[in-house]
């Protein structure tokens, strides 16, 4: 099983300088790929500049949009910006597609809240087409740059109920989802349950993904890490937020290990670290974790 990084653009304090230093290093060590997620009413940094400039300044690592709200924007302008980091990556993108839940991302946007699930199925086909080569509409030249990879990048989808998975069975190469607190069983869980869907759907396995928030390294690990997951989570309310981060374990390396020895078990064909510090004393015990597995 592989292991990506996330880069810690949600974590306050990131900076230019951890965009270079944590995307050089994950680079040269033992990860398969940096990410990462779109937030647009919150204090990261925006995704498409940071994975352009990560492109930019690596080599080897894929480079994954975790994940882009794709109905909250005009996919013109995505699949403009997807095929642009694959050529900055020489054909190292990969894209992760969801609804996304934070209303306030929306309307921030002046993009409609409805029938978003339907918006994505169609605005994913529509991605595909614009790779392909196909003009948005008559009269019109095509969405450049071409893409390295045939037929463009990969697309996950960000899902994990039944009928989110049936609808990303019909149309994605593979399923990212997340696990917080990095729990087995709700790792187990999301992977059987994305492997049935496209079993439903008659097709292959997909590529299944996932991930968790942790810390590791640095002074009162235990209390970084519950406090970035009560900042991440606090859109949905203080309560939800504050007990969830209560029950983050992911702080230790024993941790660690056992959320990453189930994510293997599962089947997983990549695990997701998500940083909760963007010191570099994180990046360092993390690369040095990863290495001794």
């Amino acid at each position: 099983m592989d292991i990506g990084i996330a880069l810690p653009t949600m974590c306050r304090g990131y900076d230019r300088a951890a965009t270079v230093e944590w995307s050089r290093l994950a680079d040269q060590g033992p990860v398969s790929s940096i990410s990462c997620g779109e937030r647009l009413t919150f204090h990261n940094q925006e995704m498409w500049t940071t994975l352009a400039a990560a492109a930019a300044v690596t080599e080897r690592v894929r480079i994954f949009a975790n994940l882009s709200v794709l109905p909250a924007h005009p996919v013109e302008l995505v699949a403009k910006q997807s095929a642009t980091i694959d050529v900055l990556s020489e054909g190292r993108f990969t894209l992760g597609v969801g609804v996304g839940g934070r209303i306030d991302d929306y309307r921030s946007l002046a993009a409609g809240f409805g029938k978003r699930h339907e918006r994505l199925d169609h605005a994913v086909a529509e991605l595909r087409s614009l790779w392909a080569g196909e003009c948005p509409s008559a009269g019109t030249d095509p969405v450049g740059p071409p893409c390295v990879q045939p037929g463009g990048p990969p697309v996950l989808a960000g899902a994990l109920g039944p009928k989110s998975l049936a609808r990303a069975a019909k149309w994605a190469d593979g399923v990212v989802s997340f696990s917080v607190t990095g729990t087995p069983a709700e790792i187990a869980w999301s992977a059987e349950a994305a492997r049935q869907a496209w079993t439903d759907a008659g097709r292959a396995a997909p590529r299944l993904v996932s991930g968790c928030f942790y810390a590791l390294g640095i002074a009162e690990p235990e209390r970084v890490l519950r406090d970035f997951t009560a900042d991440y989570l606090d859109f949905l309310g203080p309560e939800a937020a504050s007990g969830t981060a209560a029950a983050m374990g992911t702080h230790e390396s024993d941790a660690l290990h056992r959320a990453l020895d189930a994510a293997e078990a599962a089947g997983l064909d990549e695990f997701i670290l998500v940083p909760a510090s963007a010191d570099r004393a994180v990046l360092d015990s993390t690369l040095e974790l990863i290495g001794a597995r």
